[in-house]
């Protein structure tokens, strides 16, 4: 079957006419939608929205993210054909995935990006669609979280990353990818108490009270009791899941613009991933995919297997809910 489809199949981003199913296009060949799934602004029967944010303009060392979201679609197609795996249902036949695009804004008009791009995320949730993103630097969250917060109010931030970003910074105005979560705990849409930082492996004095799992810990104690650890903080709060593609080792993740050793090996990640069934997760992203530094495409792979994950993360939630 999966082989007569692939004859037929061309360009499913847009031929196909269904949300919801596999996609058995050439994996080298058709337009690069995430997962194959359909390009569309409408939204009526979604469950989930993936949406680019090609935005790099708040890095502190190598630029390049602004391209993430290609690669990751691209890394994608790979995907596509099969259920993913590890889960007991197949989240492409049962979830219904649109491929919002990317966020059209002014390049060269930088203060004005954290308000459209809260606009944007605004405009997927108002129509009760969860919305995953695909960076872009790490300060695209801070906006995202901004719409999310005005939906659910004060949220708790599961993090994946080498570095906290709490560094101090109280100009509200300035966009940089290294203190927007001080922001955010300083302006009270992030809950700091029941947030989790997991990967941490840079140095902060001040983490304004948010949890952090280290890296050195994460090999210590294993994946399982990791996620054992932040499911206690959690509870069951709503959760918005924020992966920075440095939270794996450059081993795995050379493609980024703040590689820091000792991270994540990509086999924890996936498990901690999936063993994070169940928590109250409402949206999330992953960031800081940078392809100009990425020789062999492995971080843009690893970025499109973060973002399926936290595609099965949200309907095994919509599963169990009905």
């Amino acid at each position: 079957m999966a082989l007569e489809d692939a004859k037929n199949m061309v360009d499913h981003a847009f031929t196909r006419e269904d949300l919801k199913g596999p996609s058995f296009e050439n994996t080298f060949g058709g337009a690069t939608s995430f997962l194959r799934r359909r390009y569309t602004k409408d939204l009526s029967g979604a469950d989930i929205a993936v949406t680019g944010i090609p935005f790099d303009q708040a890095v502190t060392n190598r630029p390049g993210t602004r391209l993430g979201p290609r690669a990751v679609r691209e890394a994608s197609t790979l995907q596509a054909p099969d259920a993913p795996y590890g889960w007991d249902y197949d989240a492409l036949s049962e979830l219904a995935i649109a491929d919002y695009g990317d966020l059209a804004f002014d390049y060269a008009n930088i203060p004005a990006f954290p308000a459209t791009l809260t606009e944007h995320i605004k405009g997927i949730l108002d129509q009760d669609v969860a919305s995953v993103a695909i960076g872009g630097d790490h300060y695209v969250t801070f906006p995202i979280l901004k719409a999310y917060a005005e939906k659910y109010g004060p949220i708790s931030l599961l993090q994946f990353d080498a570095h906290t970003d709490t560094w101090a910074d109280d100009d509200m105005d300035r966009v940089d990818h290294g203190t927007m979560f001080y922001k955010a705990v300083k302006s009270g849409i992030v809950d700091p108490k029941t947030s989790v930082q997991v990967g941490i492996r840079t140095t902060n004095e001040d983490t304004l009270g948010v949890n952090i799992i280290d890296a050195p810990t994460v090999h210590e104690i294993g994946p399982v009791e990791t996620v054992r650890r932040i499911k206690d903080i959690l509870g069951d709060r709503p959760v918005y899941l924020t992966f920075d593609i440095d939270g794996l080792d450059p081993a795995y993740a050379p493609g980024t613009g703040t590689p820091v050793w000792g991270g994540l090996t990509s086999a924890q990640a996936s498990r901690m991933l999936r063993e994070l069934a169940g928590i109250n997760i409402k949206g999330g992203d992953v960031v800081e995919v940078s392809p100009p530094f990425d020789t062999t495409g492995a971080t843009a792979i690893a970025g499109a297997h973060v973002a399926t994950e936290i595609i099965c993360l949200l309907g095994w939630n919509m599963k169990k809910n009905g």
